[in-house]
């Protein structure tokens, strides 16, 4: 008798647990997305949307918005959430009631928002290079040269792009104008051509910004390296931040922590108050969404080469899944448990 009373308890127990574990919390509800201008940033928002589909929630097609309108338009409740936030770079963009109505919620990827200056992994080891001031050093400067002109050739930004100003920045405040020569070409076009001389054994030196396709086809750690600024010296829009300067933990940095002469963000997903109240599930995903910043630099470059269609984001986004089962099973089970 005692046995039987036990085993109806234990079914009791099952059936209520059963019950309440909801595959589809999100069942008729919808969600109105938004995603950023720049298109380094569709996978993120691609893979979100597909957990959210896949929590039973109906998923509008995103909004594609500036910063400062995004974050207008998420305080007003006029879209959910993106996946687009970078921090510390957009805290000066947020709305005076930011804080009553939105919220920063878990991390895309932490300090993926790198930008910094890269050189040729066997040449920085043949010449000791650890930061931009070795290019003072003779040797080093005509080992980069690659049009004769006396100065090392630095793959950097075209006019008006906000990077260009930086650059120029340090090329002032470090005292490289008679060194260095930043090309402001076309940047696509220059990192083409450093990726063929790469290919030739030539040495490569140039600026990138992360999450890009430049760093999955020269990979740091393996082709290229990060180097140093010689000291931080921040500008006046960077004064505020200048302890976000400096990175730790940075694969293929020559050294760790390395002075990377402009701030490091962090990715972060951004939503509505009410909305995260109203869907503890959805919460719940965007906290537990994390992403290597080599998946997305990987996903960056086939975009890069072509496949750049909604229908082709798509593709990537079941091959990412295919690839990561077990992750993706865990992020909807902690939705789906979510109270």
């Amino acid at each position: 008798m005692k046995r039987f009373i036990l085993t109806a308890i234990v079914c009791l127990a099952l059936v209520v647990s059963a019950s309440a574990y909801n595959k589809t919390p999100g069942k008729g509800k919808t969600l109105k997305p938004a995603r950023a201008t720049w298109d380094t940033g569709y996978f993120q928002e691609a893979l979100i949307r597909r957990g959210m589909q896949e929590l039973g929630y109906k998923v509008e097609k995103p909004k594609e918005l500036s910063n400062p309108l995004f974050y207008q338009s998420l305080t007003l409740g006029d879209v959910d959430y993106w996946a687009n936030g970078w921090f510390p770079l957009h805290t000066a963009q947020l709305p005076k009631n930011f804080d009553s109505k939105a919220e920063i919620i878990g991390y895309v990827v932490r300090a993926g928002g790198l930008q910094g200056y890269l050189v040729s992994k066997s040449y920085a080891e043949k010449y000791n290079i650890k930061s931009l001031d070795d290019f003072k050093r003779d040797e080093v400067r005509k080992a980069f040269d690659m049009n004769g002109d006396g100065k090392a050739d630095l793959v950097a930004c075209p006019p008006g792009w906000g990077c260009e100003k930086v650059i120029s920045y340090h090329m002032d405040v470090y005292n490289l104008k008679k060194y260095i020569d930043p090309i402001k070409a076309s940047y696509s076009a220059s990192m083409s051509q450093a990726l063929a001389q790469h290919k030739a054994g030539k040495p490569v030196f140039f600026y990138t910004w992360a999450p890009n396709w430049t760093i999955f086809k020269l990979k740091p750690g393996t082709d290229v390296v990060w180097i140093n600024v010689p000291e931080i010296k921040p500008s006046e829009s960077q004064s505020a931040f200048k302890d976000r300067m400096t990175a730790s933990g940075i694969v293929g940095a020559v050294t760790d922590p390395v002075k990377l002469g402009f701030v490091v963000n962090d990715i972060r997903a951004v939503a509505n108050k009410k909305f995260l109240t109203e869907n503890p599930a959805a919460k719940v995903f965007l906290a537990e969404f994390t992403l290597p910043l080599a998946d997305i630099n990987e996903q960056n470059t086939k975009m890069n080469a072509g496949e750049k269609s909604e229908k082709d984001i798509e593709h990537h986004v079941d091959q990412w899944i295919a690839a990561n089962k077990a992750t993706w099973k865990k992020w909807l089970e902690a939705a789906r448990n979510a109270q």
